[in-house]
């Protein structure tokens, strides 16, 4: 029994070192790949840099709830090589200890991170989707400083239009600036000036535009004439335009918790609204359940073919799982429009795929020196021996 904890503890620790690199890597590449296109969203439309990070922690939990699953999967695929291919997983088989036991470890990982994926998906994500939307929201409506681009003439509200030539300092410091303002009472402000800055009053409706070095006119139904007037500091309050507020929660199902989604599945406004939240419900449980399955294909895919050391499993074991979640994608899609009856859409190729992993588990176990992947394997060997004939063969005739 001491021999088995200590197998158990060997076993935990080198899943857990592939695994925690899979997952902070997958992570990584998945946020650089959306970074680059969320700096070059927020530079046209004339946000703060700052915002960007906001985002990008906002699509963490998404990340992770794809990253989850094959993060553990390698983890386990990685861990179930190594003693394969150090010839430990003959020995442990040899003093007794089958498959069933080693998978011990591998399952207590999975119900954890089960666990974790379903208060991901369940109340961490659709809280972060709606926080992410409301970001992109304001920066298209300027609540985030964006309505203020610079070399452009800029309308704010109804009554303001100005122009910045330069911006530094994250707009703190501005220079060759055009202002005009129409006030309701019908006096007109157009004013230039070298420099200048926007500072906050007591008041949120009210801001005062700080100019400096600059030339003034006023015109107003009582003036003969329009005025002029040069100074080196002037106070031009502006009143901040109203800006359309954000939706509320839910218009998306996506950014409804789990018991809402069984709610909205269950007496939703609209038969439309019913059909999209089933869809969205079982997309979220089989994603879920899927990770049962993982340890078992994981293992399956792990042991290479004797006097083999093809890393061939690794990718079909990526390759499965990637394809699994696009086809409950295309399902949910499916079964949103009412194309497909949403349980049997996505419930079916869960059914599949279990049955798939089952028993390519049932041969490598169950069956003397059975190979899942055996045929794959003896194809890709093939393969590769002719495609090293016909490189030399290209060389020599050039």
């Amino acid at each position: 029994m001491r021999s088995l904890g200590l197998i158990d503890r060997y076993l935990a620790r080198t899943i857990a070192i592939p695994l925690i690199g899979t997952l902070v890597l997958a992570a990584m590449l998945l946020i650089l790949e959306k970074m680059l296109r969320l700096f070059d969203f927020v530079v046209n439309t004339g946000g703060p840099l700052s915002v960007v990070w906001r985002m990008l922690a906002n699509l963490l939990p998404e990340y992770f709830a794809l990253g989850i699953p094959i993060g553990l999967m390698l983890g386990i695929l990685l861990a179930f090589r190594k003693l394969a291919l150090s010839s430990e997983l003959d020995a442990l088989r040899g003093i007794g200890i089958g498959f069933g036991r080693l998978l011990r470890v591998p399952y207590f990982y999975a119900l954890a991170l089960m666990v974790l994926n379903i208060v991901i998906v369940g109340w961490v994500e659709p809280y972060a989707r709606y926080r992410y939307e409301g970001l992109r929201f304001d920066l298209r409506s300027g609540a985030l400083g964006a309505s203020i681009k610079v070399g452009e003439f800029n309308t704010l509200g109804e009554r303001l239009t100005l122009r910045i030539d330069e911006s530094a300092n994250d707009g703190t410091q501005l220079s060759g600036i055009f202002v005009a303002v129409d006030d309701k009472s019908g006096t007109k402000i157009a004013a230039t000036a070298e420099g200048g800055r926007f500072l906050a009053t007591d008041d949120p409706e009210t801001i005062i535009f700080r100019l400096k070095q600059g030339r003034l006119v006023q015109d107003a139904p009582g003036f003969a004439t329009p005025r002029t007037l040069s100074f080196d500091s002037y106070d031009l309050p502006i009143s901040v335009p109203a800006g359309d507020r954000f939706r509320g929660r839910g218009n998306d199902k996506d950014e409804l918790t789990l018991p809402e989604v069984v709610r909205v599945a269950g007496d939703g406004a609209t038969a439309k609204d019913r059909l999209e939240a089933r869809a969205n419900l079982h997309f979220r449980l089989v994603e879920v359940v899927m990770m049962l399955m993982l340890p078992l294909l994981a293992v399956a895919l792990a042991v290479p073919p004797k006097r083999s050391s093809s890393a061939l499993g690794i990718f079909l074991g990526i390759v499965m799982v990637v394809t699994y979640h696009k086809v409950n994608q295309y399902a949910e899609q499916m079964g949103s429009q009412g194309k497909f009856v949403p349980e049997l859409a996505l419930w079916l190729p869960l059914v599949a795929f279990a049955a798939l992993i089952g028993w390519m588990y049932h041969v490598l176990a169950n069956r003397p020196g059975g190979q899942p992947i055996g045929t794959l394997e003896w194809a890709a060997a093939r393969a590769g021996r002719a495609l090293r004939r016909l490189l030399p063969a290209r060389k020599a005739a050039t």
